[in-house]
């Protein structure tokens, strides 16, 4: 057969179809991609001879995703080819933004602008092996790449099948994925498939500004969503000791939370970042001169092996800390002031409840029907409130109905959440690594570095599930989504369980505006390593 996505050129004119369309999470540019992917496909004579080895499926919300089999005879060893196809925003593009999604044209624009680049990004530019753009990098030219691979597939040149899957909304809730994870399931018992393994093609991330060298993952990096409420006491500015702002209590919180190393954990060389704040704000709607008395901060939990329990449990303990620092923050302003005037202070005690907990205090003062009522209202006119402000609102009604037990300290869980994967135990990726690590350095001279876990968040997560169904519900109890309008498909992940490996191409500046994707190795050299990593999994 005519190969059309063989040749770096190819490849290249493929690429830059894909990030012209510009598939931001939500929009329906993303909802356009898929179909367009899909009718790429259908063309292809091998999917109009086999109609039900194609498939654009539903996601809940509108949007849709792809699978594409390629099946050789009677094997039933199958490698799955995973990649998301929608980016992140443009904002940060300035008044570039126009040419985010038009690689070519804003690579040649640039080079009109080097006084507003930095030295490492000129330099990238000026060698001409670059092309930038938003999803050069993350992650079109990995889907670019894998594309290929179903055409190898199609020739016949792997011993074995090859499924490709490409979803959207990986950016922000991984919605494609979770729908996915059902359609990979139902696959594999409609064809007696044999996952051997699950490889996505995310592009390499540079451990530390300016790093050179290039990795090949066995994992994936978890994520937690860790959310505070904090309802204080509200009261007039005239009278600030007659109540507690709520801005004081999400303060402590952020100052203990914020770049905690006591979140942190190693495994060897790799190490998860510390937390972060996500978002901290009070939630006044408007300006007047009461004081804010309710405040919601999130922050991202990286983890590789941290038992869900363990982190919960370190959660409670900071907001338990940031009660008491409240607490004597409070007593000693207060004390303070009574030199000028005599009064006599709140008698402060900060309680701090799971979402599990306030609901619970919810339910057994106002009755389980009303709690759901309620509920059910707030789900009925949410809107377009996104999944994290939505959640907040949830816990918020709760609080409301419980306000005698203000100031509170509420945590909770929001989506997304990211299991935490890993196949460096699994032997058959581990050999097939040690093989592409030395066929790497033999065919181009470059050093090939393992890693446990890709650090950047990927799908991979949904692939397989380590965590007991019991630890992951500390979690989702204290999760107001869960069960409603988010879920995990616990019994499917864990019945597909596929080893996993990452292999991608190599870029810069992930999310950034300087976002650039390294094109030799791309199109010259990847699509040898991933076409040899297939080959050595499925012998």
């Amino acid at each position: 057969m005519e190969h059309q996505w063989n040749s770096k050129e190819q490849l290249l004119e493929l690429l830059i179809s894909l990030v012209e369309r510009a598939s931001i999470t939500g929009s329906q540019e993303e909802v356009a991609l898929s179909e367009y992917i899909y009718y790429l496909l259908k063309g292809k004579k091998y999917f109009q001879q086999n109609r039900e080895y194609l498939g654009l499926h539903p996601v809940h919300d509108g949007r849709s995703f792809v699978t594409a089999l390629v099946k050789q005879g009677d094997y039933k060893e199958t490698i799955v080819l995973l990649s998301h196809f929608d980016v992140v925003d443009v904002n940060d593009y300035g008044d570039l933004k126009k040419l985010a999604f038009q690689p070519i044209q804003l690579t040649n624009e640039l080079k009109n602008r080097k006084s507003q680049l930095s030295k490492e990004v000129l330099k990238d530019l000026e060698s001409d092996e670059w092309l930038f753009g938003r999803g050069t990098m993350d992650m079109k030219a990995g889907l670019s790449v894998q594309l290929s691979m179903l055409e190898k597939a199609i020739s016949g040149e792997f011993q074995g099948n090859i499924l490709l899957v490409t979803v959207p909304d990986e950016e922000v809730n991984s919605a494609g994925m979770l729908s996915a994870v059902a359609i990979l399931e139902d696959i594999r018992k409609k064809y007696d498939l044999t996952y051997k393994a699950c490889i996505n093609s995310e592009p390499m991330f540079a451990k530390y500004p300016n790093d050179e060298n290039q990795y090949i993952y066995s994992g994936s990096i978890g994520k937690m969503l860790a959310s505070f409420y904090c309802s204080g006491i509200e009261t007039h500015v005239g009278e600030p000791f007659s109540g507690l702002n709520a801005t004081i209590l999400i303060s402590e919180i952020n100052r203990i939370m914020e770049l905690n190393d006591s979140f942190c954990e190693q495994i060897g060389n790799e190490v998860t970042p510390p937390p972060t704040g996500l978002m901290m704000r009070d939630l006044k709607q408007e300006y007047s001169v009461q004081i804010p008395h309710t405040s919601v901060s999130m922050y991202n939990i990286l983890m590789f092996n941290q038992s869900i329990n363990d982190i919960h449990e370190k959660l409670l303990s900071v907001a338990k800390i940031a009660a008491i620092k409240v607490e004597e923050f409070y007593k000693e302003r207060a004390t303070n002031y009574q030199q000028f005037v005599a009064f006599t202070p709140l008698d402060l005690k900060v309680n701090v409840f799971t979402y599990e907990e306030l609901l619970e205090k919810a339910v057994a003062k106002s009755g389980e029907s009303e709690v759901h009522r309620r509920l059910n209202y707030l789900a009925a006119n949410r809107g377009a409130q996104g999944d994290r402000d939505f959640s907040t609102r949830m816990v918020s009604e709760l609080a409301g109905l419980c306000k005698e037990y203000s100031p509170m300290i509420v945590l909770f869980y929001s989506p997304p959440f990211y299991p935490a994967v890993s196949s460096s135990n699994d032997r058959l990726i581990q050999k097939t690594i040690q093989k592409v690590i030395s066929y790497t350095q033999d065919q181009f001279g470059i050093t090939l570095n393992h890693q446990h876990y890709f650090p950047g968040l990927s799908d991979l997560s949904f692939v397989q599930l380590n965590e007991s169904k019991e630890s992951i519900a500390q979690l989702t109890t204290s999760m107001p989504l869960y069960g409603n309008h988010f879920h995990l498909p616990f019994q499917e992940m864990k019945s597909l369980n596929i080893p996993v490996l990452n292999i991608g191409p190599v870029g810069r500046d992930p999310h950034k505006w300087t976002e650039r994707l390294h094109i030799p190795y791309a199109f010259d050299t990847l699509p040898s390593i991933l076409e040899y990593a297939i080959k050595s999994l499925l012998r």
